[in-house]
């Protein structure tokens, strides 16, 4: 079901803060630059800012899937607590997230998009 790493997303209270750390950290700008949302391709993978994302939850990882609304039902039969449902980002990215055993958040994406070099 899991088919390896795609994002992580970083909570990001103070986006224009947080864009310029990064920016400086990674030696460049990120490749989407939104109020909503930033991205910085990582070496083929993603590093997000999320200026609504929650300190208290932390960062959250997302593993890649092939189906989100499939992988979260074997997650939740699997036993692990709902944290967010599927929902659409836009451009047929979808993310949902539960709550392992030890209470940190694995977030799913499918992403169409994505492409391993």
């Amino acid at each position: 079901m899991l088919s390896g790493l795609r994002t992580i997303v970083y909570p990001a209270p103070d986006l224009a803060a947080s864009k310029a750390w990064f920016s400086e950290v990674l030696g460049a700008a990120p490749y989407f630059d939104q109020p909503f949302y930033v991205g910085f391709e990582v070496g083929g993978y993603e590093l997000g800012l999320d200026p609504s994302g929650s300190i208290e939850d932390g960062a959250v990882t997302y593993w890649g899937v092939d189906n989100a609304d499939s992988a979260l039902a074997e997650l939740l039969s699997a036993g692990a607590p709902p944290h967010t449902p599927v929902r659409d980002v836009g451009e047929g990215i979808r993310l949902a997230s539960v709550r392992e055993p030890g209470g940190a958040i694995l977030g799913i994406i499918e992403n169409p998009h994505f492409k391993l070099s």
